[in-house]
C-alpha cells in the first residue's frame, strides 16, 4: 500500500511518455492499465510486451521498461523494481535521471548499500539540483550511525495484523485506532485497481494492555518456532485469532466506499480529524486529472456516534491533504501534502486553530521537507515531532526521523531513528510516549504476514548514574537538585537520594550537560556524550559542588490563563554590574534555576514569542548575609488568552457598571499599564432572556460601557475592541425555554477580555 500511504497519484503525470507513432497491440493494452493506475495488470502486460513481441521498436522498450520499473516501484514490488531498472539503464544509459533514482532506491530497500552508493552517485552526476544523490553517496561509505542504538529497542509483530495491510495506529481512549485493508464484511467485496485490494478503512482495538500481552506471547510462540515460516504460522495463530476477533470497525458513520486513512484525537478526545478521499459527487469530487485526492475531515462525537463530518478549509480538490497529527495542547495541526510551491512529492504543513479558525497552511521549511516525500508526522508530549521520509538519509525506502522543535522549527536538524525501528523496507506512521520509552509504528519488512503491519516497541534504558559530592569532604549531598540540558533547553530535574545518587535514561547520539545544584553551594555542571556508544549496560559520573555564600534564584513560569507551567520560556539572569548574563529555556516544568554573586544587583527577564515579556529587579545582596535561596514565580499573557472578569456582573436588562464590577475593572487597567503593547477585545454577554437581536444589542452596550470605563482611568482607546455577543455564548446551559434560577442567568450576564496582541 506505500503509493496509496504516499497518496501521490498525481505522480504518474510526470513519467516520461516516449512517443511512438504506431504502437503495437500489447503496448497499447498496458499502457491503458497504467494510465487507469491498475498497476498489477500493467505490470503483466508490459511483461507479455517485453517477452512476447518480437519485432520492438527501440522506442517502445523504453517506454515499456520505464513504465513496467514504476508500476513495480507503485507495487512495492522492489526486488522486480531492481530488476527491470538495471535492464533499463543498461539497456538505455541516457534515460531519464530520475531512473537512476529509483534504481538506487529499489537497491537499498533490498539492503544493496554498496550498489545503492554508486547508482545516487550517478544520479547525484546528473541532477546536481537534487541533494540526494550526494547525500545518500556519503551516507552509505558508513552505516555503522544508523546501528548506534540498536540493543536499546525491542520490537515485535503485533497479533492484531490481518492478511491485508495494517498501519498507522494512534491512540483512543484504552486503545489503538488504526487504518487497514482488511477484507469486508458483505457478499460484495469492493477492491481498489491500484494493486487489487480492499479499500482502507478505520478499525480499532479497545485494549493496548491486553494486545501488548498478545504480543510477548506471539514473540515466545515466534521464538518456539525457530526460522520455520510454516512453524511460526502454526504458533502464532490462537494468538491471531484472538486478538483479530476483538479488532472492530472505528466507525460506521465515518468508514465509506472510498479510502479513510491517517486520523488524530483532539485531547479530549471529543473530536476526530482523518484523512478521506474527496466525497462529491461526480466530476466535482475531481481533480482536472480526474483523480479523487485526499482531503481531511473533522467530526464530532455525539453519544458514541461519529457525526458532523465537515471538511477543513484548506483542502482542495486539485491536491491532496492528508496525514494529520495534533500538538499536545491543540493549537496546531501537523499533515502532509503535495500542493504546490513545495520542496519536493509530499512536504509536511502546519496550521494554527485558534478561536475554531483555521490559518492559512505554513511549509515546515527544508530542515524537515526535502526533493523525496515526507509523511505520516506525530507530535509527542514535548511538542517534538517524528515523521517519515526517504529523502533524509537512510536504510531505505521511508526511514523514521525525530526533530526537536524549538518554537516551531526544528533547531538542531533531524535524526534518523536508526535500527530497528528503521529498516531496508517502509517504517512509518510512528506514536510514542513522551520520553520515547515505548510505542508503536507500522513496516512492511520481512517479518510481517503481508504487505505493511504494525508493531510495538520498548526502549530499554541505557543508565547513566549521577552522584553529587561536597569537593571538600567528598560526603554525597542529599535532596540535590540534578538538571538535564540540552541545547540549552531545560529538560528533566531529578533529587539525589542519601547517597548523592541520581539516574537518567540516555539516548544515542547527544551531547548532555547535567547540573547539580544545592542551597548553600556554587551550582557546578559536567557535560556527557552519547556520540560514541559505550558498551558498560550502566554508566556513572560524578559532580563535586563547593561550599558558597552566594544566592540561587530559582522559579516557575506560568501562563496566567490556566496557572500550567509554560515551557519555551527564555529566562535570562543579568548580572547589572559586570553585565554577564545567564540564560535558560524552560521545559515542561516551567522551571529554571541560577545564582546569584553579592555585591551586584540583578534583572530577571522572562521571553516567549507572543506572550507578554517581563523584567523584575533584584537588588544587590550583600556577602555574608545574603539568603541562600530566593524563589520567583512569573506569569505571562499569551495572544488568544481569554480571561473571565470575575465580578463583571450586570443587572437584568442595565449595561451600567456596577461598583463591584468597577473594583475588577481597576486591576484590568493596571495589568494595561504594566503591557502597553498590549491590545484586548472586551467581549460581552447577555443571558437568553429577551430576543437575540435585542440582547445582541445590550451586550454590545456594555461592551461599550467597559471599554469607556477602561478610557476613563488612562487606557488609550486605539487598544481596546468592544464586542458584543448576545446569547451565543451561554455558559451553562440555560438558554431559550429552559427555567433557570437569577443566580444561574447572571452567571451568563458577564463580561470577558480576549488578548489580541502583546507587541
Amino acid at each position: 500500500m506505500k503509493y496509496v500511504r504516499l497518496f501521490l497519484l498525481s505522480a504518474i503525470l510526470s513519467i516520461v511518455a516516449l512517443a511512438v507513432q504506431a504502437q503495437s497491440a500489447r503496448l497499447k493494452a498496458a499502457n491503458k492499465q497504467f494510465e487507469n493506475l491498475a498497476y498489477v495488470n500493467a505490470a503483466r502486460a508490459y511483461e507479455d510486451f517485453l517477452r512476447l513481441d518480437k519485432k520492438k521498436d527501440p522506442a517502445e522498450v523504453q517506454e515499456a521498461y520505464t513504465k513496467l520499473g514504476y508500476s513495480y516501484r507503485a507495487l512495492q514490488d522492489t526486488k522486480n523494481a531492481e530488476r527491470i531498472y538495471a535492464d533499463l539503464i543498461r539497456e538505455f544509459p541516457e534515460t531519464d535521471s530520475k531512473n537512476y533514482l529509483y534504481y538506487a532506491q529499489a537497491l537499498a530497500a533490498n539492503g544493496k548499500y554498496r550498489d545503492s552508493q554508486k547508482l545516487y552517485s550517478k544520479y547525484g552526476e546528473k541532477q546536481n539540483e537534487d541533494l540526494r544523490g550526494r547525500k545518500f553517496t556519503v551516507s552509505y561509505m558508513d552505516m555503522n550511525r544508523f546501528f548506534q542504538d540498536s540493543s536499546s529497542y525491542k520490537v515485535e509483530f503485533l497479533p492484531v495484523n490481518s492478511r491485508q495491510a495494517d498501519f498507522s495506529p494512534m491512540y483512543y481512549q484504552n486503545g489503538l485506532a488504526f487504518v487497514s485493508a482488511r477484507d469486508e464484511t458483505g457478499p460484495v467485496k469492493r477492491v481498489f485497481g491500484w494493486n487489487q485490494t480492499p479499500f482502507l478503512d478505520l478499525y480499532f482495538y479497545p485494549d493496548t494492555a491486553e494486545l501488548q500481552n498478545n504480543a510477548e506471547l506471539a514473540a515466545r510462540a515466534a521464538s518456539l518456532g525457530g526460522s520455520n515460516a510454516t512453524a511460526d504460522a502454526v504458533e502464532l495463530a490462537p494468538v491471531e485469532e484472538k486478538s483479530l476477533s476483538k479488532t472492530e470497525l472505528f466507525s460506521r458513520t465515518l468508514n465509506t466506499k472510498y479510502h479513510e486513512g491517517p486520523m488524530t484525537f483532539f485531547k479530549d478526545q471529543s473530536r476526530i480529524i482523518f484523512t478521506r478521499n474527496n466525497t462529491a459527487k461526480g466530476k466535482g469530487g475531481k481533480s482536472n486529472d480526474g483523480i479523487r485526492k485526499l482531503k481531511l475531515y473533522i467530526a464530532e462525537n455525539a453519544k458514541g456516534s461519529w457525526q458532523k463530518v465537515e471538511e477543513l478549509p484548506f483542502c482542495s480538490n486539485d491536491y491532496s491533504v492528508g496525514h494529520p497529527a495534533l500538538s499536545p495542547d491543540d493549537t496546531k495541526l501537523y499533515f502532509v501534502s503535495d500542493m504546490p510551491g513545495g520542496f519536493g512529492g509530499t512536504d509536511i504543513y502546519v496550521v494554527e486553530f485558534k478561536d475554531g479558525q483555521w490559518s492559512s497552511p505554513v511549509n515546515m521549511g527544508k530542515e524537515i521537507n526535502t526533493e523525496g516525500n515526507e509523511m505520516f508526522p506525530f507530535v509527542d508530549e514535548n511538542s517534538n515531532l517524528y515523521f517519515s521520509s526517504d529523502g533524509h538519509e537512510g536504510l531505505g525506502g521511508l526511514d523514521l526521523f525525530y526533530a526537536e522543535l524549538r518554537e516551531g522549527i526544528a533547531f538542531k536538524g533531524v535524526q534518523n531513528m536508526g535500527y530497528p525501528i528503521n529498516s531496508e523496507k517502509d517504517d512509518f506512521g510512528l506514536i510514542t510516549t513522551k520520553n520515547r520509552t515505548s510505542g508503536y509504528f507500522s513496516s512492511n519488512r520481512k517479518r510481517g504476514v503481508s504487505d505493511d503491519n504494525i508493531y510495538s516497541f520498548r526502549r530499554t534504558c541505557k543508565q547513566l548514574n549521577i552522584f553529587v559530592y561536597d569537593a571538600k569532604t567528598s560526603e554525597p549531598i542529599a535532596v540535590a537538585d540534578v538538571r538535564v540540558i540540552k541545547a540549552g533547553v531545560n529538560q528533566d530535574l531529578r533529587f539525589t537520594g542519601v547517597d548523592g545518587k541520581t539516574g537518567f535514561c540516555v539516548d544515542a547520539n547527544v551531547d548532555y550537560e547535567f547540573k547539580a545544584i544545592k542551597e548553600g553551594y556554587s551550582p557546578n555542571s559536567i557535560r556527557f556524550s552519547t556520540m560514541t556508544q559505550s558498551e558498560r549496560p550502566v554508566m556513572t559520573v560524578s559532580i563535586y559542588l563547593e561550599k558558597s555564600e552566594n544566592t540561587l534564584v530559582k522559579g516557575t513560569v506560568k501562563t496566567e490563563v490556566n496557572q500550567q507551567p509554560a515551557p519555551g520560556v527564555t529566562v535570562t539572569l543579568r548580572n547589572d554590574k559586570d553585565k554577564s548574563e545567564q540564560q535558560v529555556v524552560t521545559g515542561t516544568d516551567g522551571k529554571y534555576e541560577f545564582e546569584m554573586k553579592p555585591g551586584a544587583p540583578y534583572t530577571l527577564t522572562t521571553q516567549k514569542n507572543r506572550y507578554t515579556a517581563n523584567s523584575e529587579q533584584i537588588p544587590k545582596m550583600k556577602a555574608g548575609k545574603n539568603p541562600k535561596l530566593i524563589e520567583k514565580q512569573q506569569g505571562i499573557y499569551g495572544e488568544g488568552d481569554v480571561f473571565e472578569l470575575k465580578n463583571i456582573y450586570y443587572d437584568y436588562n442595565k449595561f451600567f457598571i456596577r461598583p463591584d464590577a468597577a473594583r475588577e475593572l481597576d486591576h484590568l487597567a493596571v495589568l494595561l499599564k504594566k503591557y502597553p503593547e498590549m491590545k484586548i477585545e472586551l467581549r460581552s454577554h447577555t443571558d437568553s432572556r429577551a430576543n437575540d437581536a435585542y440582547n445582541l444589542q445590550l451586550s454590545t452596550y456594555r461592551a461599550r460601557a467597559t471599554v469607556d470605563y477602561l478610557v476613563n482611568h488612562g487606557i488609550d482607546p486605539s487598544r481596546l475592541d468592544a464586542q458584543g455577543y448576545g446569547e451565543t455564548e451561554i455558559l451553562n446551559g440555560c438558554t431559550d425555554e429552559v427555567a433557570c434560577p437569577e443566580s444561574k442567568h447572571q452567571k451568563n450576564r458577564r463580561t470577558e477580555f480576549k488578548i489580541v496582541s502583546v507587541q
